[in-house]
């Protein structure tokens, strides 16, 4: 009886041990939100990244507009780097050379918005491979990689936010 006692007591004084601590940092299931966010303004839908809609029919024109809120009291200087890729690595490296980059020209902002725009055809260009160009893509069907943006802001933050997709119609 004595020992199911001190058993008991070990046990209670456990449980008030970790039930006392406090919790520093983040675990892998924590919904952490970064100070400026930025949204994709003419998103289609989300698969899962934002993704934004072009038609053959049109031309290809491929619009991106990307925004931060007002409330943040900054303001978008300009899209420094633009990668067409399946990572982030094109746009976030210091050793990535500018021909790694779809273009590294920088967009100027326009208040809280900024826009990226290009073509199919300019797509297939700068993605081929040699002197392999990818194929169009076919109707209802995303573009092989995603675009990347690295945007600086008017105080000199940095911003990558979740790549975009495209998505193609006729």
């Amino acid at each position: 009886m004595r020992k199911k006692n001190i058993l008991t007591l070990i046990l209670l004084a456990g449980v008030a041990i970790l039930s006392s601590c406090k919790k520093d940092g983040f675990g892998p299931l924590t919904d952490t939100r970064p100070e400026v966010p930025v949204t994709v303004a003419n998103v289609y839908e989300y698969r899962p990244q934002p993704t934004v809609l072009t038609s053959k029919a049109t031309g290809g024109n491929i619009v991106i507009t990307l925004q931060i809120p007002a409330s943040t009291g900054r303001t978008i200087k300009e899209i420094t780097k633009v990668a067409a890729a399946t990572n982030y690595s094109a746009v976030q490296g210091s050793t990535v050379g500018p021909s790694a980059l779809y273009t590294n020209t920088p967009i100027p902002g326009n208040g809280t918005s900024v826009t990226f725009s290009t073509t199919i055809d300019e797509y297939r260009a700068k993605t081929q491979t040699g002197t392999t160009l990818p194929a169009v893509p076919n109707s209802n069907a995303l573009l092989g990689r995603l675009f990347y943006f690295y945007l600086t802001l008017d105080n000199g933050q940095v911003l990558i936010p979740t790549p975009v997709r495209v998505w193609v119609v006729d």
